[in-house]
């Protein structure tokens, strides 16, 4: 069986790729906190957590006060009001508040946090991919709310303080600004979650909800794309034609000249 000149690059890149991540430097994506504006250096065990962010007190980026804060419809987290468009039902809260302890408490987002340019954080979450169940159901318990923004992260009146609907934009309800569970849990953070049809307990799929005496599911998934799990998929599906474009700089010096003009 002959294998194409392409194929061949594919696979010399994947490996290439798989031993840049798994080298001491992949090890410092397990178990840290971002660098944002309510996390704790270095995650660790904390005595009390206040309601749905209990499942991490085990180890956690967050503290007491933060996980409280977590739970008020307008907290000094962040100044962010949930009811912008009347009252958000209990079984929609529910989810932003467990979204929002995940952010805060969870050590095991290391293989998505981005350096940021903002005065709030220096570091942010980008394209966690978060279980199917979890974004799915998020959706249904929300599509009868109502909101006027798509992405929450910005476009907001906050002449007050806090957060109002910009003059010219009416409310909505979420199944009209997010048509699908998809839209909801990539566009509302910009683009901080993706949507995948992996199940919770997969271990490919960062869980929202669980059950902390089971221990945390996160921390396999993050083992598994810190080391070669991201890696992997992602050059499975990219043509061979541009990939330099997405590989890190250090990785392309080590690349012969012959392989460098297959890429």
């Amino acid at each position: 069986m002959r294998i194409s000149r392409e194929m061949a690059a594919r696979w010399v890149l994947l490996g290439l790729w798989a031993a840049c991540i798994t080298s001491p430097g992949g090890a410092s994506l397990l178990n840290i906190c971002m660098d944002a504006k309510h996390h704790k250096a270095k995650p660790g065990p904390e005595g009390e957590l206040h309601g749905q962010c209990t499942p991490w007190k085990a180890n956690a980026c967050c503290t007491g006060n933060t996980s409280t804060e977590a739970h008020q419809d307008q907290s000094y987290l962040y100044r962010f009001n949930w009811n912008h468009c009347g009252v958000m039902p209990r079984k929609c809260k529910r989810h932003f508040i467990q979204d929002t302890c995940l952010y805060e408490c969870s050590p095991n987002l290391g293989p998505w946090i981005v350096k940021t340019d903002s005065s709030w954080r220096r570091e942010r979450i980008l394209h966690v991919p978060l279980c199917k169940e979890d974004c799915e159901e998020w959706w249904e318990d929300c599509k009868d709310y109502v909101t006027c923004e798509e992405n929450w992260h910005k476009g907001w009146n906050w002449a007050t303080g806090t957060n109002h609907c910009p003059w010219g934009t009416m409310c909505r309800p979420f199944k009209q600004v997010f048509p699908r569970a998809a839209d909801l849990c990539e566009k509302i953070w910009s683009d901080s979650y993706r949507y995948t049809t992996a199940p919770r307990g997969s271990g490919r799929c960062i869980q929202m909800w669980f059950d902390p005496a089971q221990g945390n599911p996160n921390v396999a998934v993050a083992k598994y794309y810190s080391w070669g799990g991201r890696a992997a998929a992602d050059m499975a599906w990219k043509p061979v034609v541009g990939a330099s474009s997405s590989l890190p700089a250090a990785l392309l010096i080590l690349l012969p000249p012959a392989l460098l003009a297959l890429i």
